[in-house]
């Protein structure tokens, strides 16, 4: 029987994702030896957040579980910027990453080469293979709680500081004030930050990496993304050149300025 494809919108980089019946369809790419092992590893230790892989189809997609709940599209809408939201995005990534923990870095520590430019990382070393995209139109919810986490392509090899970075950079409100989605509008951003990290349980040490880890984040996005624009092109170039680069600077900027009031809230 043929069924419909449907088109999903969302994505900023990976064009042609469809649902067909109760799955979806994703193009492969570079990056989907590396998911369809964490999909596998995430099945075989029975988490229930992450979609199951089925294999790919005639066309040579893969096919993944299509996941019923609440998606926020863009605009966001204000929900993103509730607190207790937030709060259950970051204990479904503790989940997550407690999953993936037994899986390892079958794949190596490291991320790859850089590109020319970008610092060396700093903070723990990676110990699990992270989400590392965990941004409101990754995140599914169910009657208000968060409920799964979509679109595996930027996993890799992350330590927990890592994780909880990228989520505050994206449920936190860790942007520059210009830049910061309206949903945010009117939240202390570092108090925020303090009920996120307390909700995903990061231990005192781990905390104090955190600011240190966003900035490095995104002196080093910023080679990342301008090597993918060049690469990749598509999203990826598109993303560039409605500036996205000059964003990522402006996030640098205000991190460095507010990085003792920010510190200061996450250690108490």
């Amino acid at each position: 029987m043929h069924l419909n494809e449907i088109p999903l919108p969302g994505g900023d980089v990976t064009e042609g994702v469809v649902r067909v019946g109760d799955t979806v369809r994703r193009p492969l790419g570079e990056h989907s030896p590396t998911v369809h092992a964490v999909l596998r590893h995430l099945e075989s230790v029975g988490f229930d957040g992450a979609p199951r892989l089925h294999g790919t189809d005639e066309k040579g997609r893969e096919i993944v579980s299509f996941i019923e709940g609440e998606v926020a599209a863009r605009p966001w809408p204000a929900w993103v910027g509730d607190l207790e939201r937030g709060r259950s995005v970051a204990r479904l990534l503790r989940r997550l990453d407690d999953a993936m923990l037994a899986f390892g870095l079958p794949f190596g520590s490291g991320a790859g080469p850089r590109p020319a430019g970008s610092p060396e990382p700093v903070g723990p070393p990676p110990e699990l293979i992270g989400h590392r995209d965990i941004t409101p139109e990754n995140t599914v919810f169910r009657d208000g709680e968060a409920f799964a986490l979509i679109d595996f392509d930027l996993a890799r090899p992350s330590s927990r500081v890592d994780e909880v970075a990228n989520l505050l950079q994206w449920w936190g409100g860790w942007q520059a004030p210009g830049d910061r989605d309206p949903a945010f509008d009117g939240v202390d951003v570092a108090r925020r930050a303090r009920d996120l990290v307390d909700a995903y349980g990061l231990s005192g040490e781990e905390r104090q990496w955190i600011v240190p880890v966003s900035i490095s984040v995104a002196d080093r996005s910023w080679y990342s993304m301008r090597e993918r624009a060049e690469r990749l092109g598509g999203g990826w170039r598109r993303m560039w050149d409605e500036g996205v680069g000059d964003s990522i600077r402006r996030r640098g900027a205000w991190l460095r300025a507010d990085a003792g009031l920010l510190a200061g809230a996450l250690i108490g």
